[in-house]
């Protein structure tokens, strides 16, 4: 059966759901900023007489992975813990929680770096609640050092790196701008991973030309903006922020992701194929609607899930239209959980052959 999308792409949902299967197939390796997300949940019980501040009853605590450690927890989701993370912690309490979380993700932590000088980033997000109303967040407290990490550390970084690039099919670098990926990190990982032959994925909000020679990148719209150096209002902005950033960083494709308007997919250097724009420098150009628009609830993590979906997808052999259409399904699952969530190859498949 064919799914008829916009600029009359048709879509094979048998081709769909042979990738997603795939998906458990491919090792991936996580290298960037890893946090931990604390969120802390009290029913509201009276006005604290010490400040007009609510007094919340304790229920329960959730210990989630975000930043970087959440694109390695979805991933882990859909290819059975085939994942492991590069990145920087304190010699803290708040480490030992990151790798019990870890440890429950099935997630291999074993290449990250403590540093003591260091916090490890951790936001904690206090909710409160009342019988006839919903959860909200009141506060949250970020945890974290801003600095980039010492030379020591980096090189502790690079080394690990060096050893575990060649042992897994896929890295994402994934940055959050809290100081682990050096423009000396992230150069030696773009280079080992084109010396092995492996899909590179850079998912970052900023300075995103930067990135030379990788797969892809994955930026949200704002970022694209801030990137390029100016507003996006229509299709052809896109465009032409999709050609800036290819040509800036040599990728083989640019996946903006557009909140609620979907997708926009740039491939570089491609032959026109049937259903799909292209311009005269054979840039082919595929937007693709977003998923399940009415059901949008949270889009914390959304962006993760997409970058760890859309590089299994790639890893798998799918090409850059379908790995992104595999990632927008993902997408249009988690967004439907409040905070960072996952999503299962079952699930795919299912919202798949519902399209």
């Amino acid at each position: 059966m064919l799914v008829e999308r916009e600029n009359s792409m048709n879509i094979d949902k048998n081709q769909l759901v042979s990738y997603i299967n795939k998906l458990s197939e491919p090792k991936v390796l996580v290298i960037g900023d890893l946090a931990l997300d604390e969120m802390i949940y009290g029913d509201t019980e009276r006005i604290s007489r010490e400040a007009p501040v609510l007094i919340l009853q304790h229920t329960i605590t959730k210990l989630i992975l975000g930043g970087a450690s959440n694109a390695a927890h979805n991933v882990s989701a859909l290819n059975g813990g085939k994942v492991s993370v590069i990145g920087v912690c304190g010699d803290d309490f708040q480490c030992g929680q990151l790798e019990e979380t870890f440890r429950k993700a099935n997630v291999n932590y074993e290449y990250m770096v403590k540093d003591s000088s260091r916090k490890t980033t951790t936001k904690t997000r206090i909710s409160g609640s009342i019988s006839t109303s919903i959860t909200q967040q009141i506060v949250r407290v970020d945890r974290q050092t801003n600095e980039f990490i010492t030379p020591e550390t980096e090189a502790k970084v690079i080394a690990n790196i060096e050893k575990a690039v060649p042992e897994h099919d896929a890295i994402i670098l994934s940055n959050y701008h809290i100081g682990t990926l050096t423009q000396k990190i992230i150069d030696k990982t773009i280079e080992l991973s084109n010396k092995y032959n492996k899909i590179i994925v850079v998912d970052a909000q900023r300075d995103l030309g930067s990135y030379k020679n990788i797969t892809s990148m994955t930026p949200n719209l704002p970022d694209t903006e801030k990137s390029v150096g100016f507003f996006i209002e229509n299709e052809d902005d896109l465009k032409k922020a999709g050609d800036k950033l290819l040509k800036e960083t040599n990728a083989k494709a640019i996946l903006i992701t557009c909140g609620a308007d979907g997708m926009f997919l740039c491939e570089a250097g491609m032959k026109p194929l049937s259903g799909r724009k292209s311009d005269t420098n054979n840039t082919n150009y595929t937007k693709i609607p977003v998923f399940n628009k009415s059901e949008v609830f949270d889009v914390t993590g959304a962006g993760d899930t997409v970058t760890a979906v859309y590089t299994l997808a790639l890893a798998a052999g799918a090409d850059p239209v379908i790995a992104a259409i595999i990632g927008n399904i993902a997408a249009s699952i988690v967004v439907r959980h409040f905070g960072c969530a996952t999503t299962t190859i079952q699930d795919l498949i299912k919202a798949a052959q519902n399209l």
